[in-house]
């Protein structure tokens, strides 16, 4: 692990960029140290303000972490977008945004654990984020395009959500190098193909 916090990684910023400065000062912290891994002072210091100037556009470090994952998600669901927006059958562009998930997990660390952190039921979003339903309505749109017969008596929306528990599951796994790895084992990309037909095929077959 890289570590930085250092002069040489201080940010500056122009005038009016403070809040940007700081988002991407905490998704950094966030990324190398995990979510309670730093504090508002050093995220102050970092981007070379005091931690008073903090409080201009955040109301404390929650709220600085709740910007963080809005934004996580807001980059999610354009990732998702574009897969969905590919050439291909329905199936094939369905495939591609499940790797895009996993890409963006595996890429973004610092975004993807403020995402899914615990926050309060009754929190707002920042303002022009988008909210985490946007990501969980593309695949719930997805799904509906890529088996256009249904699932019988299966609402969609349960299916996306065992898609998504699926995909975090495996995120999570393979972030903590808990995935087997060796010849003839499956990628996370298989596992995820595989985990996505079972859920699919299972939630179609005749029930008895």
């Amino acid at each position: 692990m890289r570590h930085w916090g250092g002069p040489s990684d201080r940010r500056g910023y122009h005038h009016g960029n403070l809040k940007e400065a700081l988002v991407e000062a905490a998704r950094r912290f966030i990324a190398e140290r995990g979510l309670l891994g730093f504090t508002l002072v050093e995220a102050a210091k970092l981007v070379g303000v005091t931690p008073a100037a903090l409080y201009r556009h955040f109301r404390g470090r929650e709220d600085l972490v709740a910007e963080v994952a809005f934004r996580g998600f807001t980059q999610l669901a354009e990732r998702l977008a574009r897969a969905l927006a590919g050439s291909g059958t329905p199936l094939e562009r369905f495939t591609r945004m499940g790797e895009a998930y996993l890409d963006f997990a595996e890429k973004e660390p610092g975004y993807y654990a403020a995402m899914f952190s615990a926050r309060p039921a009754d929190e707002n979003p920042p303002d022009g984020a988008a909210p985490p339903d946007s990501a969980f309505g593309l695949l719930v749109d997805a799904l509906k395009k890529t088996f256009p017969d249904g699932f019988g008596s299966v609402d969609p929306r349960f299916v996306a959500l065992e898609v998504w528990a699926l995909s975090h599951g495996i995120a999570m796994l393979d972030a903590a190098g808990q995935l087997p790895r060796g010849p003839g084992l499956p990628t996370k990309h298989d596992l995820l193909r595989a985990g996505v037909l079972a859920l699919v095929h299972g939630a179609t077959a005749p029930k008895r």
